[in-house]
């Protein structure tokens, strides 16, 4: 019969908790893509009203300049905001897209102009990166802009010695519209595929950490629990045998096999006690305190030259969720912290309105602005390493596994730079906090 341990404890073979499991589900989307293919279309409608009003055709103009420079505002906006987005915000900044789309087409002609296709290019992007009530109802909105386009088209008017004549123009921007419009979507799709690609390999990556760190879990457990049991029946075979050997004490050959046993015994204890400590204080636990889980993952990296000081206050105390995936993406973010330290890691934590959050800042040369809003994008570049370290040639996987763990967990993940570099991470108390469960015991005392 298999070993049992007191206490109640997480099934091993699944230690991480659902969400941390469910690493391919939906998350936060990555903005830079809808900024990107904004700039590229207003860029595109700007260059089409230009070349259409110096071949001769009449539109208003104004009214036309006015809807450009309010895309252009929202871009600029979001452009200096860029941070991760949720499916319900890249939907209003779709619907926005069709919108003002629609608006200059409807200013320009509507259904008769000759990119009037490209209404459909926000449906298109939504597609990919949606999920299917959004991309409805971003459908819903497209349907009613066509037929706000036909009903409320304002009519193209050419001057009289045009050239070339406007039927020609028109054929032409057809065709025009045929190439771009292909070679647009064709371009949308491929990066779409190019970031699931990316994105794949790298939670292909944290799937193979996670199965590691749960196998070394489960086989903890198993060691622990064993040794926790032992304890017991050796403690009694050592005083049987102490017993015997006081009843044999005038049979010499007896009383040195129970001297042997005895020392047997002795080495058992010694071994079982090493067993049972490493598997109560690595592997068993379901919970501890944040102080303990903290220290975990930054134990790997304590003997790298440079100095982690932690600042946890009462939050260290508190009793957290304990599992390989967290405890995973906190070592990530304290390896990325240490990689680039002058001298010190400092993290502190904080309990504050219903949440809890730690913070891992170095000392430094802090992110690249440029970057701070892609940060945690599989296999982005991000900065050079120290002087000692020479040019950091990772891609930026250990963030982005280390954001896509967390987020799953319940928190947000934040990069910013403050005297060096900080990634702070917040979660809700009720996704965080552990219930008050027993650990294992310690193991019986084995008497002399």
């Amino acid at each position: 019969m298999p070993p049992k341990s007191q206490g109640r404890h997480e099934p091993l073979p699944g230690a991480a908790r659902p969400g941390l499991r469910r690493l391919a589900g939906a998350g936060p989307i990555r903005p830079r893509r809808l900024i990107t293919a904004r700039w590229i279309a207003l860029a595109g409608q700007a260059a089409a009203a230009a070349g259409a009003w110096g071949l001769g055709a009449r539109f208003p103009l104004m009214a036309v300049l006015l809807v450009l420079a309010a895309a252009i505002a929202m871009n600029l906006l979001l452009t200096a905001r860029s941070r991760p987005v949720d499916a319900r915000h890249a939907l209003a900044q779709l619907v926005f897209d069709t919108l003002q789309t629609g608006a200059l087409l409807t200013l320009t002609g509507g259904i008769g102009n000759p990119f009037a296709l490209f209404v459909l290019a926000p449906l298109t992007i939504g597609a990919t990166v949606l999920p299917l009530r959004h991309i409805l109802a971003l459908a819903v909105a497209t349907t009613a802009m066509l037929i706000a386009m036909t009903a409320l088209a304002v009519p193209l008017t050419f001057l009289p010695d045009m050239a070339p004549r406007p039927e020609i123009a028109l054929h032409v921007g057809r065709v025009l519209e045929l190439f771009i419009g292909g070679a647009f979507f064709a371009l949308c799709v491929y990066g779409v595929s190019a970031d699931l690609r990316a994105t794949s390999d790298a939670l292909a990556a944290t799937q193979m950490g996670l199965a590691r760190e749960q196998r070394l879990q489960h086989l903890g457990g198993v060691v622990a629990a064993a040794a926790h049991e032992m304890g017991t029946p050796l403690a009694t075979i050592k005083l049987i045998a102490g017993e015997l050997a006081d009843e044999f004490a005038d049979r010499p050959e007896i009383a040195a096999d129970l001297a042997e046993l005895r020392r047997s015994v002795d080495r058992c204890r010694d071994i079982l006690r090493g067993m049972g400590r490493a598997g109560k204080d690595d592997l068993l636990l379901h919970s501890a305190p944040l102080a303990d889980v903290l220290g975990e993952a930054a134990g790997p990296h304590s003997q790298r030259g440079v100095r982690i000081a932690m600042d946890l206050g009462a939050a260290g105390a508190l009793a957290v969720q304990r599992d390989a995936g967290l405890i995973h993406a906190i070592r990530n973010l304290i390896q990325n912290a240490v990689d680039f330290a002058a001298a010190q890691v400092e993290i502190n934590a904080s309990r504050a309105r219903g949440r809890i959050t730690v913070e891992i800042r170095d000392d430094g040369p802090g992110y690249p602005p440029h970057l701070l809003g892609r940060l945690g994008e599989p296999y982005l570049s991000t900065r050079k390493a120290g002087s000692a370290a020479g040019p950091y040639e990772g891609m930026g996987l250990g963030l982005f596994i280390a954001r896509t763990l967390l987020e799953r967990s319940g928190g947000t993940v934040a990069f910013f730079n403050r005297d060096g570099a900080v990634a702070r991470v917040s979660w809700p108390e009720d996704a965080i906090l552990a219930d008050d469960r027993a650990a294992l015991g310690p193991n019986p005392t084995i008497t002399d």
